[in-house]
Parts: C-alpha cells; sequence; structure tokens
C-alpha cells in the first residue's frame, strides 16, 4: 500500500501529464500561429519552421518563463472565496486543465488558430462561477480580456497596413527597388531590433548579467556601474549594425545576378517569363528583394517564436503550479506563488511535441489561407504583432498573440486589394474566437461539477 506521500506523488504526476497534454495543444496552435506567416510566404520550409519553432519556444518558456502568468491562475477569480477552501480550488484546476487542452484540440484540428490564454481564462470562470457562485469571478477582469479581444486585430491590422503602405510605396513600386532596399536596410534592421530586442534582451540582459553577478563583478572590480537599459541598447545597436552589413552583403551578390537578367533583352520570350526573371508587364521582378525581406522575416518570426515561449507558457502551466503549491502546502497561492523550473520545462517539452505533431493545419491556415504572402507582407504581419503585444503589455493590458497576427495578415490583404482576403476562412476564424470563451467556460464548469459529483460518492 502506498502511503499519503506516495499517492499525492501519483496523483501530481497524472496533473503533469494532463499539463503536457495541454501544453502540446498549446504548441499545435498558439505557437503555429508565429511561424504561419514564415511559412506562408515561403521563407522557411513547414519542417524548418517546426525545429526552428521548437528550439526557440523551449529555450524561451524554460529560460525565461518564471515571472509569466505567475499570477493568471489567481487573477481571474476573487482570491478570499477560496482562501477557506483551497481543494476545491486544486479541483478546479484540474478542471480548467482538462477543459483547454479538449477545446484547443477541437479547434487545432480544424485548423482555427485561438487564444490558449482566452480558453484558461474561460474555464478558470466556469468552474468558480459553479464552485462559489457569480460573486467568485473577477468580472472586471473579463471585460478587460473582452475588449482587448476585439481592439488587438484592429490595432495590429493598421499597423501591418501602415508598414506595409511604406515598403510597397518606398521599395516594392519603385523603378529601382534594389537601390532603394539598400537604403532602406538601415532603418528595417533598426525597427525589427529595436520592437524584438526590447521584447527579448530585457530577460536575456538580466539572466547574462544581473543573475550570474557580471555587473556586480565589473563594479566591484573596474569601477563600472553598468546600467541595464544601457547594455540592453548597446547589444541591440550592434546587431543592427551586424544585420545591416550582412544585409548589403547579400544584397550586393543578389544586385549583380539581376544586373545580368537585366541585360537580357528579349523580355518576351516565353520561357524567360515561365522562368520568373521577368513579371509579365516586363520589368525584373522582385525575386531578389524578396530573398532579402525572408531573411528578415525568419529573424522575426525566431524573435516572436522566443518571446512567445516566454509569455505563453504560463497559459498550459500556471494551473498545475497552483496545483503543486496548494499539494506542498495545503493553502491557496498568494504572494510567493510561483513557476517552478520543472514545471517550465515541461511546459516547453509539452508545447514543441504538439507543434510537432498537429501544427501544420493551423499554420497553414494563418499563412496560407487567409491570404497568399511574399516575404515582404509576412515580415510586415509580424512586425505589427509584436508591436502591437510590446505596447499592449506596457499599458498592462492582456491580448492574443493569435488574434493580433490573424489580424497583421489582414491588414496586410487589405492593402494588396480586399479581394486577396479569402473571407470565409476569416468568419471561420472569427467565429471560434468568439466561442472560446464560452465553450471553455462550459467546459471547465461541467468537467468540474461531475468532478465534484464523484468526489461526493466516494465520500
Amino acid at each position: 500500500m502506498l502511503n499519503s506521500s506516495g499517492v499525492e506523488f501519483l496523483q501530481l504526476g497524472a496533473i503533469a501529464i494532463l499539463a503536457l497534454y495541454v501544453a502540446a495543444n498549446l504548441g499545435a496552435n498558439d505557437v503555429a500561429n508565429s511561424m504561419g506567416t514564415s511559412v506562408g510566404s515561403k521563407a522557411l520550409t513547414l519542417r524548418q519552421a517546426i525545429i526552428v519553432a521548437g528550439i526557440l519556444e523551449f529555450s524561451g518558456a524554460a529560460l525565461f518563463g518564471q515571472g509569466v502568468s505567475e499570477t493568471l491562475a489567481t487573477g481571474v477569480v476573487n482570491a478570499e472565496v477560496f482562501v477557506a477552501k483551497p481543494q476545491v480550488f486544486l479541483i478546479g484546476m484540474v478542471s480548467v486543465l482538462a477543459a483547454c487542452g479538449l477545446w484547443l484540440q477541437i479547434a487545432t484540428s480544424r485548423g482555427l488558430p485561438v487564444s490558449s490564454s482566452h480558453a484558461v481564462v474561460g474555464a478558470i470562470a466556469g468552474f468558480s462561477w459553479v464552485a462559489a457562485g457569480i460573486h467568485a469571478v473577477d468580472w472586471p477582469i473579463i471585460g478587460r480580456i473582452s475588449l482587448t479581444w476585439v481592439a488587438t486585430p484592429f490595432a495590429s491590422g493598421a499597423l501591418a497596413a501602415l508598414f506595409y503602405s511604406g515598403v510597397k510605396h518606398w521599395i516594392l513600386d519603385r523603378p529601382d527597388p534594389l537601390l532603394q532596399l539598400r537604403e532602406w536596410i538601415p532603418w528595417l534592421s533598426a525597427a525589427l531590433l529595436s520592437v524584438f530586442g526590447i521584447i527579448v534582451l530585457p530577460s536575456i540582459v538580466d539572466v547574462a548579467f544581473v543573475q550570474t553577478g557580471a555587473i556586480d563583478f565589473a563594479r566591484d572590480t573596474f569601477g563600472w556601474n553598468l546600467p541595464i537599459h544601457d547594455i540592453t541598447i548597446g547589444i541591440g545597436s550592434l546587431g543592427a549594425i551586424g544585420l545591416t552589413f550582412n544585409s548589403w552583403k547579400n544584397l550586393e551578390k543578389e544586385g549583380s545576378a539581376a544586373d545580368f537578367v537585366a541585360d537580357v533583352t528579349d523580355v518576351t520570350d516565353r520561357k524567360k517569363k515561365q522562368e520568373g526573371i521577368f513579371s509579365p508587364s516586363g520589368k525584373l521582378s522582385h525575386s531578389a528583394i524578396e530573398q532579402q525581406m525572408a531573411r528578415f522575416q525568419v529573424l522575426s518570426a525566431c524573435f516572436v517564436a522566443f518571446a512567445h515561449g516566454s509569455n505563453d507558457v504560463g497559459n498550459a502551466v500556471a494551473p498545475l503550479a497552483a496545483i503543486a503549491y496548494i499539494q506542498r502546502t495545503g493553502s491557496f497561492p498568494l504572494e510567493d506563488f510561483s513557476v517552478p523550473l520543472w514545471i517550465l520545462v515541461l511546459g516547453g517539452t509539452g508545447i514543441v511535441i504538439g507543434l510537432a505533431i498537429w501544427g501544420q493545419k493551423v499554420i497553414a491556415t494563418v499563412g496560407e489561407n487567409i491570404i497568399q504572402l511574399q516575404p515582404s507582407g509576412g515580415f510586415c504581419a509580424e512586425l505589427a504583432t509584436a508591436t502591437t503585444v510590446l505596447l499592449a503589455s506596457r499599458l498592462g493590458l492582456p491580448v492574443s498573440t493569435s488574434h493580433a497576427l490573424v489580424g497583421a495578415v489582414v491588414g496586410v490583404g487589405l492593402i494588396k486589394g480586399w479581394k486577396s482576403v479569402r473571407w470565409q476562412t476569416l468568419q471561420s476564424i472569427g467565429s471560434a474566437w468568439v466561442v472560446t470563451i464560452p465553450i471553455a467556460a462550459g467546459l471547465g464548469a461541467s468537467i468540474f461539477s461531475i468532478a465534484q459529483w464523484i468526489l461526493d460518492l466516494r465520500l
């Protein structure tokens, strides 16, 4: 016979497997969004996207996910309602895991990108209402989430449309687009490193220089007082300069090949047109430009994947962390609640597994089934997504990466022409967004009620 500690260990192991299942579904759905535009624009193959996203998502989740979503488990409920009955909250968190995993798998199987954070919030609200009444839910928080759900795709779409309009006007539609791209490369590099550097670099600097004691060592040994933000700006600036010179070098090679093609005078030759050397109008194609933009897009996708892993892994593992805390202390998680490293590693592993096994459908929906993307459009969509998420984070607003990216893709499509947008696909995605919170809430409430009924029978 197992003693009580052995039973609790087996119970926690079973719940950890359930959290792994949720993380896998999050990887298949949410993570696929960050790579969808890169696959759709052919900047990455599906296999390359899965490998790159898997490595960076796991790294972001395991290394920098500690401080993210630690309050998610308790932020949607009125804590004072559950302080006196932590075991009820534990059962509720198990119900949240089951409900979120089930709904995310249903959405992923249909290729629909939905918000894992909204699913978690809906499931927590659903079980809390059943467990302790309507006042157990923090309704103002639910209202804020609903408002950001509406605002995020519009804000991201507007930014993407603005970015793509600029790229189209100042580079793609110019008589000498290669020369224009050369002039704009420093600005594109600065924009890319600024937006994504603000998301990722502060966490990297904190771990590499603060937590390792490097800053204290430099101050004590050499008398250097290095502010963290100066280190971040310095690294970002060096990265932008390096990216600029490397891009110029690649562009010179592509420009030489383009000059050779431009010497061909027979632009009416059907074979040359079929090979893509010239556009149907006789102008030199934008292949060289799109190849360079593809490099920017791959880099932006890497930053998005890393940032997503560090920010959204808590959607899958915060309920497990709350359960482990209650099992260990017997009390409701309050100020000292945190996500342990082993749980973050579990979440990162699940994300990679889900992306590799089930992620193809959502990648295809975001990258190919809304509009046909080129790397220039995909880069603008990801840049707009990151900017929207960053601004929202600075304002303390909860937003969905899924909503931001889909809105950005539509924004690019509208600049290309509203007929290029596949509105039927967009309607399906919008419907999935609308029903995520109520369905997750219903599933959470139902699973919690069944679990409570089974426990009451045993007692």
